[in-house]
């Protein structure tokens, strides 16, 4: 495959991606344009940008070739070790076997893995991802943020209830959610849905 043709495959995949829209829309952790395949592709991503050890995700990253079949998958993750890897979606339909695609990503120097649907959908972590991801594009106040991790740091931790209370420029919740998104602050987002007994740490710089 050629030059020419990988680009405009690429393109092709990113036009036709473009033209839909998938909930939530803010991202925290993407490199470029987000732009997704399905809904399930969505979803995989608002994983990435809750997971402490992935640097940067960007969207339907390269053309692979496969044998004389392309193939685009849906993402390419940067990792807190500088290592690449190249995911597709649960519910991608694979043009050819796994262990050709793998192959292909060998030669630009990444990993390749296809993710399964209990990876995704198992669990409260989506449904935490998704809610905080809901206020994704908010900012928080710099006056809100010191005033929390000062008092995160002097007292311990706290429950969401608690942290709400300590906002005063800010709207409290999409704060917190800022500040969880951000790394400044971390809770539990496998243990349960995030509820008002639901206990934040500061996390150490």
């Amino acid at each position: 495959m050629g030059i020419a043709e990988s680009a405009k495959s690429l393109r092709t995949n990113r036009n036709t991606a473009a033209i839909r829209t998938f909930s939530p829309t803010a991202t925290i952790k993407c490199d470029g344009l987000a732009i997704f395949r399905s809904q399930p592709a969505r979803d995989a991503a608002c994983l990435f940008d809750v997971n402490p050890s992935v640097v940067s995700w960007h969207c339907m990253p390269l053309s692979l070739d496969c044998g004389g079949v392309v193939h685009v998958p849906d993402f390419g993750v940067v990792d807190s070790d500088g290592g690449r890897l190249l995911i597709d979606a649960s519910d991608r339909v694979m043009p050819v076997a796994s262990a050709v695609i793998e192959e292909s990503a060998a030669r630009h120097g990444a990993r390749y893995r296809r993710l399964i649907a209990e990876e995704v959908y198992d669990g409260p972590r989506l449904q935490n991802a998704r809610d905080l991801l809901m206020y994704g594009n908010h900012a928080i106040s710099l006056g809100d943020r010191l005033r929390l991790l000062s008092i995160l740091k002097d007292h311990g931790d706290l429950s969401v209830s608690e942290c709400l209370t300590i906002f005063k420029e800010t709207k409290p919740i999409a704060g917190l959610a800022q500040l969880i998104l951000r790394g400044f602050v971390e809770v539990d987002l496998d243990a349960e849905l995030l509820g008002p007994e639901t206990m934040v740490r500061r996390i150490r710089m």
